[in-house]
């Protein structure tokens, strides 16, 4: 098998189902939070390891119980195996069905291609990253059935191991996958503890989210309008620029204070408002948001004045609903959010402080009415994807998922990376909790490589320029 760059030899195919008589046949109904996810392709986190021993200890040793391990996970997180039901035809709005016929898909495949450079910063191509994702239908075409998660297992002789994901997100959000991956670690390392921790086992019932604005039949109305060539925001692997390439970024929590520091002497002495909610994760995105416009301004000529750059982000719903949800709730609790400002006041001397501004007051807005204005998520979103050539920011991921620490018993994960971002054709960034520096924030981006020329340059300069 070889796509792109990397060639890997598949040593395995599995099909993982809970073990049986364990989980009746259970149907789920989906919620507003769910609908939207109708539109977007899989997500596709990979999870690099250190593994200092030969595939076939690999296989003799340590696939069988990630096999059994992954079965009992299932057993209490079986909506992962479970497809998606869209009636064909109907009126009736898409659901999850999970029956004892149901499994997840496991590829085990080896690889010779170099371990620590696939786990490094430094710019890479997008297509050395491609075979090490398992195949899942994307909902490009329009199925009856659709599985919802698939796995693949590569193994990096004598040197590490890469488990890679392909999910839907319409059956989890970051968060409720989070729990599923930690439980199958823990689940690896003690198979016959019966302590899991308790904080992870989903909790499935969806009378725990209110649709108190109608926002189920109004989303439900856009997917039903949708066009056959339309069904999925974003492109497939095969659209991708192959010239496109990935790398990471690493803002340090002195990075962010010295930002914070600028943000807040430039607004005394210009006598301007500081703006609100200067965290970590907000003042991080502005920074990277003004790094991108800069850099799109630089390798594609003067930017058009006036015209707005969107920023989009994922916001959690779980503490800003005015009324209780489970921390252990299992499918998607998050919310659409989007701000702008003008491309040239983010190019301007003051470009990080609209940045944080527009963030800040958006955050605000959440945590005072979280979904005024959700009647328009799929429309906002959808508009991300319009024109190649305007600057627009999608951030996916968030640093309180902490999935560095998912631990296998081979110690935290060497790199985590998340591909489907290609999709985004360069307006997307992933952030994640620095394996490494504790309050740090791991920036992932791939770019067109002039364009990551670029943002690299005015990254690292940091704030003695603006």
């Amino acid at each position: 098998m070889a796509k792109g760059g990397l060639a890997v030899e598949i040593v395995g195919r599995y099909r993982v189902s809970p073990p049986p008589n364990t989980v009746p046949p259970t149907s789920l109904p989906l919620t507003f939070f769910d609908i939207p996810w109708l539109f977007f392709s899989p997500t596709q986190p990979l999870f690099f390891y250190d593994y200092p021993y030969p595939t076939s200890h690999f296989l003799s040793t340590a696939l069988p119980p990630l096999i059994h391990s992954l079965s009992l996970t299932l057993r209490h997180f079986f909506a992962l195996a479970a497809t998606l039901v869209c009636p064909p035809h109907s009126s009736n709005p898409p659901f999850i069905v999970y029956d004892r016929s149901n499994f997840v898909s496991l590829v085990v495949a080896q690889s010779t291609a170099d371990f620590h450079h696939l786990c490094s910063n430094h710019q890479r191509c997008v297509n050395e990253f491609y075979p090490l994702l398992p195949p899942l239908p994307s909902g490009e075409q329009e199925e009856t059935q659709t599985p919802l998660l698939a796995a693949q297992i590569t193994i990096f002789s004598n040197v590490g191991v890469c488990i890679g994901f392909a999910y839907h997100n319409v059956v989890a959000d970051g968060r409720s996958f989070n729990s599923f991956i930690k439980t199958w670690a823990s689940l690896f390392k003690d198979p016959s503890s019966c302590l899991v921790n308790s904080s992870l086992l989903p909790f499935y019932d969806r009378t725990a989210i209110k649709d108190s604005y109608g926002l189920q039949s109004i989303f439900l109305n856009h997917w039903r309008k949708r066009s056959s060539t339309n069904m999925v925001i974003g492109v497939s692997d095969k659209d991708l620029d192959s010239a496109m390439v990935r790398a990471t970024f690493l803002m340090c929590p002195d990075d962010m204070e010295k930002i914070k520091g600028w943000i807040v002497g430039r607004c005394k002495v210009k006598n301007m408002d500081q703006p609100p909610r200067l965290t970590p994760s907000n003042l991080t995105c502005a920074y990277v948001w003004v790094c991108l416009i800069k850099s799109h301004e630089k390798v594609n000529g003067k930017l058009t004045g006036k015209n707005p750059s969107y920023l989009g982000f994922n916001a959690g719903g779980i503490t800003r609903l005015g009324y209780p949800v489970p921390a252990a709730y299992f499918g998607n609790c998050i919310g659409f959010a989007r701000t702008m400002a003008t491309q040239s006041e983010l190019s301007g001397e003051d470009g990080i402080i609209v940045a944080a501004d527009a963030i800040g007051n958006r955050v605000k807005d959440l945590d005072e009415a979280f979904l005024e204005g959700a009647e328009n998520w799929i429309s906002e979103w959808g508009e991300f994807y319009g024109s190649d050539s305007e600057p627009h920011v999608m951030v996916s991921g968030s640093p309180k998922l902490d999935f560095y620490e998912t631990d296998f018993g081979w110690g935290k994960a060497r790199r985590i990376e998340e591909i489907s971002m290609d999709n985004a054709k360069g307006k997307a960034v992933w952030l994640t909790q620095s394996r490494d520096v504790k309050g740090g924030i791991e920036v992932g981006l791939a770019l067109p490589k002039p364009k990551m020329e670029a943002f690299t340059c005015f990254f690292t300069q940091l704030l003695p320029h603006h």
